[in-house]
């Protein structure tokens, strides 16, 4: 019974029925793609209405000047690791990272420490967490987000090992953004940040919601299986590659390339292919790095991609073999 509520096989039941009540077939293509549709929608919403509140308290205690603070006082290959933690539960947009940059750049954290946070923090948040937890379960969402803080920590570590601050541009070193007293709030002033952060966050991503589900609908109901199987399947030595390539161009969260992603491991694309597609929307979109160009030069990106990119191409193999 639990298993049924968590699994949200409730509202599947309730979908189909009022699917049925209005002369859908659900035998079509046409009935499976609508049930899709409909129920990622209704199940994505309640659990980004319900989980993003009680995180986003949480997230209440991480400001951006408290999270540079700490990554401050940190030195070592452990600074990495805590600025790709940090990158989880602080889940700044694209819009953010350029200023994000200066402030990090600017406050004395290493370019290494910097990359770590940026690669984590879009890859890796609580509400992915949550939808991929409520999609594919508790084993796919854990080792997800094992995967993406990873990609962080090693990513950075590699950009600090190469000593690549010489391609930041000039002007970043030379701003001095200062330090701002972090303010102290009340419990009610935390409740009420949650409830404005739930409200913010759908209204921010809902539309991204409906295209990845809408694609995703689309795929579930028309896209040929033996297709995708053949050239995006587990056993295809390329699909992750692929996958990883055609990603780079679209702009994404990672909320709505769930919808995406599950409909292609229901078609039977590998799982690490999907994945690979997901992280690769998130972190290496071409947006995001036409945002960074302002603060860095392009060989630095370069060896930015290639970096992450290479972590997430590993990262969906290994899926792909393990799971």
């Amino acid at each position: 019974m639990i298993g049924y509520i968590l699994n949200f096989g409730w509202l599947g039941d309730l979908v189909t029925k009022l699917l049925l009540l209005f002369g859908v077939d659900m035998g079509t293509r046409f009935g499976e793609s609508v049930h899709f549709f409909i129920f990622d929608v209704i199940k994505i919403l309640i659990l980004l209405s319900l989980m993003i509140f009680f995180i986003s308290y949480i997230r209440s205690y991480f400001s951006v000047e408290k999270t540079k603070r700490t990554l401050e006082k940190m030195g070592g290959f452990k600074s990495h690791v805590m600025a790709s933690l940090l990158g989880t539960v602080t889940p700044f947009c694209s819009c953010s990272s350029v200023p994000l940059f200066i402030g990090f750049v600017e406050g004395g954290i290493p370019l290494g420490v910097t990359f770590s946070f940026l690669i984590t923090s879009p890859i890796v948040n609580e509400a992915a967490f949550i939808i991929l937890l409520g999609t594919f379960g508790v084993k796919v969402a854990v080792f997800y987000a094992i995967a993406g803080v990873t990609v962080g920590v090693v990513g950075g570590y590699i950009i600090h090992i190469l000593k690549l601050e010489k391609y930041v541009e000039e002007y970043v070193y030379k701003v001095k953004m200062g330090h701002t007293e972090i303010k102290k709030i009340t419990r009610k002033e935390r409740i009420e940040f949650a409830k404005e952060n739930v409200k913010e966050t759908v209204s921010k991503i809902w539309l991204y919601l409906l295209i990845g589900i809408g694609i995703g609908a689309f795929i579930h109901g028309w896209a040929p299986e033996d297709l995708l199987v053949k050239y995006a399947g587990p056993e295809n030595p390329f699909g992750v590659f692929v996958a990883t390539i055609v990603a780079i161009p679209l702009y994404s969260n990672a909320m709505g390339t769930i919808p995406i992603a599950e409909a292609l491991i229901n078609k039977g694309v590998g799982i690490g292919t999907a994945l690979a597609f997901m992280m690769a929307t998130t972190a290496l979109s071409f947006p995001e790095t036409v945002l960074l160009k302002k603060v860095v030069k392009v060989k630095l990106i370069m060896i930015f991609v290639a970096i992450v990119g290479t972590g997430i191409l590993i990262v969906g193999y290994l899926f792909n073999y393990f799971l």
